[in-house]
């Protein structure tokens, strides 16, 4: 695990190095933010029988205006396989695990503007998983190394202290190990990706 996060690093620091470039700052200019998602609103949906308990938090720090470094914080949790895509699928009773998972993770992000608000970025998150059984018993922890590729825009406001930010993306699990017997016979049914995933991010810069 060590080595991966390592790497991840490199990776976000090679591609920093790379793009970061010197460009004049207009009088809103800010440098930090602080931000979310709002897939935290699904929390609030008392009708789903199994909420995702979803939690985010960015800080963010922008080191030119086309590139921003953030660290980020998270964690959810989830009952099907999250490589299946949508359809009846995505929430039949024979594709439920016997019981769920429950991810924490820190995750580093790269965003490059790439022509006015559009934006790309690439999210590297190093996450412990925890499986739980279907008495919310604790069975066992194991790791998942989730990437976030996204598009998308970014909306300013209030003199650049609010913004908003819609986006497609895709997400892509290349790393998983430790994942009980039973868990395990369901996700090899399924692909390490899923696409596509929308996605509306916000915060408040400083």
């Amino acid at each position: 695990m060590k080595k991966v996060i390592l790497t991840s690093l490199l990776i976000v620091m090679c591609i920093t190095l790379a793009f970061s470039q010197k460009t004049k700052q207009d009088s809103t200019y800010r440098k930090f933010y602080v931000g979310s998602s709002a897939w935290i609103l699904y929390n609030l949906n008392t009708n789903e029988p199994d909420p995702p308990d979803f939690y985010q938090l960015n800080f963010g720090f922008r080191i030119s205006p086309k590139s921003v470094i953030s660290i980020e914080a998270k964690t959810w949790k989830y009952a099907w396989p999250l490589g299946i895509p949508y359809g009846d699928s995505k929430t039949a009773p024979e594709e439920k695990y016997p019981g769920y998972a429950r991810e924490f993770g820190i995750g580093i992000v790269y965003q490059r503007f790439l022509w006015k608000g559009i934006y790309a970025s690439i999210d590297a998150a190093n996450m412990l998983v925890k499986y739980m059984d279907e008495n919310n018993k604790h069975i066992q922890n194991g790791y998942q190394l989730f990437i976030t590729y996204r598009l998308g825009y970014h909306i300013q406001f209030f003199k650049n202290r609010f913004f908003l930010e819609p986006s497609i993306s895709m997400t892509h699990w290349p790393i998983r190990t430790n994942v009980p017997e039973s868990f395990a016979t369901l996700e090899n049914k399924w692909a390490n990706i899923f696409f596509p995933e929308p996605g509306l991010h916000f915060g408040f810069k400083f």
